[in-house]
């Protein structure tokens, strides 16, 4: 027996003279012990748990080269790679993981809708079945703080900015003629429909420095990637029909919409404010083919738009009304791809190409002008890790125009190339910022920019965060201006953004401070900018405010609504103004309440909107002091019900303006006083008190159960 258990005191001393010691402490960022970590060498049962004070210590008969592997929930898994024999007592630091859903995220100046970030102020549908939308995206987006509404005009003006301000981009890639054409103030739409896009990010400001070329703002609109099934959509409507088919195989799909828009037969039923010759008519259609490779999804995408309509206008300054005519061509095409050269790079790249014909008759007088616009991108975005992410590239923009005024001609062509470098970095799941920088040259210009960018967040607490933004920001004279001298120089701004949201289970705060400063705007002498006018760059101006935001989709079932609303203090000395004053596109206060609630019982949706702006400024030549005075404020109760018929089939009423509120958006006054020394006027009101819309949309899908409820 004694032989025994010296024998068993031999073997252990030699088992234990084989073994190592690995012993060390665990860390967080703060330097905080991290308790009950997992430590052990990989390939070896060796290993042990960290105590209280964040010490681990365990013996192992591994030797020579080897992986120590550390690892805790919601911290990165640290591999330390060492030499058994030579390892030494150390402290390890863990970081926080930034792949959790809680990881901060700048939303300075942006709100997102359709994806998958959990800063989304609007779902995707939000777009679509906004009371008073009518299927319009600029018209929902008009419901979000920062933004104006300009009746008689209908595109997107965004914290004090003109509507060329702003540049709308599909797929990364930049679109030349996003608007459809129109007369001076009867508004009209953006080109695109709600049906092929799955994202939408709107900026506000500070944006990425990607984009370029937009002193306010950028639209981005992402197409579908991959639809979920073959499906086909009809529409019919009391202004004209539409059909959409989708048809998808293993690896790629086609997607295209048509429709046919016709308002003789409305305009007949419902009064309008508009003299027409000949209602507004066009036929339209977008289309889509992705692939999808091993590592990234190509896409092509088109859009064509004819339209024409033909009516007669009154001017204060003539007895008998103008007549104004118009036929307007407008394609745009784009392809992009997205994909991955290996784990960590991934390549963006595309083009696009749009031409935007318009044939105008003003009396006798004929207007022919030809817009051409091409944009190339070359992207790559590099992930060193999860805390820290590159992006570099350049992008080519190229705009032909020229215009024929019975028999004058005028026109220019520019070239901006342009490269940027954007740097993510996510300090913690508390701490991130972006640092930008842009750099373009124009050829009208010939002068490079140097555009930086920067952006921060800070995660307060576990649904609250602060975020800010600063940026600079350069653009190309307006086309109505570059067409008679092409030798101004750029306009430019910086913005100054805080932000702070609040974001928990079906509810969002938001608000949001910033200051715009303006510089080199441009001026003209005249009545309107004409051939003759004489052009500069010494407008100057500023732009400040207040945006507040909040959505709730949990306090009442089935409710979810939002509300915004906006002040914004911003002054100009551009165009034609004689001082720097409130531009006539601004209004100082803006309210929107946008309610969408389900009713089980009578399978529908009923949406409601209301907005308010306060009265906008405009001048009174028979006052002496100049843009003085301002128009009553703007009321707008929109209303919608979508009844579902069946599974597939849908029933929609709109009435924009349902209280018929008759408002004016600026005056027209006379060239000359008349007999009395008075400049008599004409107000700008809407084209119509009210629009109805009504339509039945009928889906046919594979699983019977799809409907056009999202497109509403």
């Amino acid at each position: 027996m004694k032989s025994i258990l010296n024998l068993l005191i031999v073997l252990t001393s030699l088992i234990s003279f084989g073994q190592t010691e690995i012993k060390g402490q665990i860390v967080d960022e703060q330097g905080l012990a991290v308790l009950g970590a997992n430590v052990f060498i990989i390939g070896t049962y060796d290993g042990t748990t960290s105590d209280e004070k964040g010490n681990f210590s365990f013996k192992t008969t591994a030797s020579g080269n080897q992986k120590l592997q550390i690892s805790f929930l919601s911290y990165e898994t640290i591999i330390y790679d060492f030499v058994v024999e030579k390892f030494q007592s150390k402290v390890f630091t863990i970081k926080e993981s930034l792949n959790t859903l809680n990881a901060v995220e700048v939303t300075a100046g942006t709100f997102k809708a359709g994806d998958n970030s959990k800063a989304t102020a609007l779902k995707a549908m939000d777009i679509v079945t906004t009371a008073g939308s009518a299927g319009n995206i600029i018209a929902a987006l008009e419901t979000l703080p920062g933004t104006q509404t300009v009746g008689e005009n209908g595109r997107l003006f965004v914290r004090g900015g003109e509507a060329d301000e702003t540049q709308t981009y599909v797929d990364g890639i930049r679109v030349g003629q996003p608007y459809g054409a129109s007369a001076n103030n009867v508004p009209t739409r953006g080109r695109f429909s709600p049906f092929l896009f799955s994202g939408i990010t709107f900026s506000t400001g500070g944006y990425s420095a990607e984009f370029g070329d937009a002193l306010s703002s950028v639209l981005l609109m992402n197409t579908i990637d991959e639809p979920i099934q073959n499906q086909t959509d009809i529409s019919i409507m009391t202004v004209g029909v539409g059909l959409g088919k989708t048809n998808k195989w293993e690896k790629s799909s086609f997607t295209f919409n048509t429709s046919y828009i016709n308002l003789a037969p409305y305009q007949k039923i419902v009064p309008q404010n508009l003299d027409w010759n000949k209602p507004f008519q066009s036929l339209s259609g977008e289309s889509i083919f992705r692939y999808k490779f091993k590592s990234g999804i190509l896409k092509v995408y088109g859009a064509f738009d004819y339209s024409t309509f033909d009516l007669n206008q009154k001017d204060i300054n003539f007895e008998d009304k103008i007549r104004f005519d118009l036929q307007n061509n407008n394609f745009y095409f784009n392809t992009s791809y997205k994909g991955y050269l290996n784990d960590n790079l991934q390549l963006q790249t595309g083009f696009s190409y749009g031409y935007a014909q318009n044939k105008i008759g003003i009396s006798a007088d004929k207007v022919a002008n030809n817009e051409r616009t091409l944009h190339t991108k070359f992207k790559l975005r590099n992930s060193f890790s999860n805390r820290f992410k590159l992006s570099v590239g350049a992008d080519l923009f190229h705009t032909n125009f020229d215009e024929n005024f019975n028999v004058f001609g005028y026109g220019y062509q520019n070239n901006t190339i342009a490269f940027f470098s954007e740097a993510e970095i996510l300090l913690s799941r508390k701490i991130a910022f972006n640092l930008g920088l842009r750099s373009s040259n124009a050829s009208i210009v010939d002068e490079f920019t140097v555009e930086p960018r920067i952006s921060f967040a800070y995660k307060v607490a576990e649904n609250s965060q602060f975020s800010m933004a600063y940026g600079n920001f350069n653009q190309t004279a307006r086309q109505d201006y570059l067409k008679f001298d092409s030798n101004l120089d750029y306009e430019t701004t910086s913005h100054y953004i805080l932000n702070y949201m609040y974001n928990k289970q079906g509810r969002m705060f938001r608000a949001e401070t910033y200051y715009k400063d303006y510089n080199s705007l441009v001026k003209y002498n005249g009545t309107q900018a004409g051939f003759d006018s004489n052009y500069n760059n010494e407008g100057f101006g500023y732009a400040k405010g207040l945006d507040l935001f909040w959505r709730d989709s949990k306090t009442i079932k089935n409710l979810e609504y939002w509300v915004s609303y906006s002040f914004i203090d911003s002054k100009r000395d551009f165009r034609n103004y004689e001082s720097q004053v409130t531009p006539s596109f601004v209004a100082n206060h803006n309210f929107s309440l946008v309610t969408k609630y389900f009713v089980s019982d009578w399978r529908s949706q009923i949406s409601a909107t209301y907005s308010y702006n306060s009265g906008r400024s405009f001048d009174n030549p028979n006052v002496t002091e100049f843009m003085s005075e301002k128009t009553k404020s703007f009321n707008n109760l929109s209303l919608s019900w979508a009844y579902l018929v069946s599974q597939q089939k849908i029933l929609f009423l709109s009435v924009t303006n349902l209280l018929g509120t008759e408002n004016i958006f600026g005056y027209q006054y006379a060239n000359t006083p008349d007999l009395n020394g008075q400049f008599q006027r004409q107000a700008i009101t809407q084209p119509a008190s009210r629009f109805i819309f009504v339509g039945f949309f009928w889906t046919i899908s594979d699983n019977k159960k799809s409907n056009n409820l999202d497109n509403l």
